[in-house]
């Protein structure tokens, strides 16, 4: 049988192309700034982002963290959404790597309010206050929620007055856009820097980018290789990334397409209840209105072959990708509707 895994679009495995991209990658050291298969997919990057530069960076949160501190000084404030995968999964590192302090607004699923941002940002005139070093906004949020291009434009335009920069998490740009129907500069004209993930939907084994000026792309290189990020025969590494750019890319609506018809399956079933307006990308959260024990629902979905994340508070989420076909959408559909009845 067949494993499905569904606890999140970051244990996708390389398609059969990249791992032969792999194995045939022209290489160099990217140290020195000389392997090819590097500087084409950060060249391709910037492009397909609509910025200046590009880096290939290892990780999502290592791309996050190189922003804020190429972006501020130490002791500087940054603003973010309460709820942001800044402030909730990288482990502190604002406070560690940056030095910066990170000040947080409510946000409604995701999306912060721009008044608030307005309200937020000091600029140090007062000794006592820190200064705000940067904005920071996600897109698509880790909600599985597509922020709206008029809330980054209002929060960019007040950030162009203020003169504070903005920096966008895109973890998952590409889904954000694929969502929107527009080109991703559509959403990266609001921004002064963001970083994309090339894995999670896109599959790509490892890495990420950081695009931005060129001016603030030569600092994080400078930075990258203080924080031990300085990669060698990396293009092993950018050769699947640029299949995860310009192929993967082109799929996402097929991870969409069967995450909708995931939930709208899964709200028929009498004891779950689903938010059908919050499915916006490849994430499907659901509500257990009944009382339930998490471990029964990992045995029951185990026992079926099925790999997921067990409910935490009655509340689930499972994440589809491109192993995860239509066809294994009944599959997954059948283990819950077994499940509520023992609930």
């Amino acid at each position: 049988m067949k494993t499905l895994d569904l606890r999140s679009d970051t244990v996708t495995q390389p398609t059969d192309a990249m791992r032969q991209a792999m194995a045939n990658a022209i290489v160099g050291d990217d140290v020195y700034g000389d392997d090819p298969t590097v500087i084409e997919l950060e060249q391709q990057a910037a492009a397909r982002l609509g910025k200046e530069a590009a880096l290939f960076v290892p990780t999502g949160t290592f791309g996050n963290q190189l922003a804020i501190l190429g972006h501020c000084q130490r002791g500087d404030e940054v603003i973010v959404g309460d709820d942001s995968h800044i402030v909730w999964h990288e482990a502190g590192g604002s406070a560690v790597i940056g030095g910066v302090q990170l000040r947080t607004i409510d946000s409604l699923n995701g999306a912060i309010d721009p008044h608030a941002v307005q309200r937020k940002i000091r600029h140090g005139l007062d000794i006592h206050e820190p200064k705000t070093g940067l904005i920071c906004l996600e897109n698509a949020h880790s909600n599985g929620r597509v922020i709206p291009l008029s809330n980054m434009q209002a929060i960019w335009k007040i950030a162009q007055t203020e003169q504070v920069p903005v920096h966008l998490d895109g973890a998952r740009i590409f889904n954000a856009a694929t969502h929107l129907q527009v080109d991703v500069k559509e959403i990266t004209q609001y921004c002064d820097s963001v970083m994309c993930c090339l894995s999670k939907g896109l599959a790509a084994p490892v890495g990420s980018i950081l695009a931005g000026s060129h001016d603030f792309i030569a600092r994080a290189r400078r930075l990258r290789k203080m924080l031990g990020g300085g990669l060698r025969q990396a293009g092993v590494l950018a050769a699947p990334g640029l299949i995860a750019l310009n192929t993967m890319t082109a799929r996402l609506h097929e991870d969409h397409n069967n995450a909708q018809m995931l939930a709208q399956a899964i709200s028929q079933i009498d004891g779950i209840e689903v938010d059908l307006d919050s499915v916006h990308i490849n994430m499907v959260w659901f509500r257990f209105t009944r009382e339930i024990d998490a471990a029964a629902v990992s045995a029951a979905f185990s026992a079926q072959n099925i790999m997921v994340n067990p409910p935490e508070h009655g509340l689930m989420r499972l994440v589809t990708h491109w192993q995860i076909s239509e066809a294994d959408i009944a599959r997954i559909v059948a283990v819950l509707e077994q499940l509520m009845p023992q609930a």
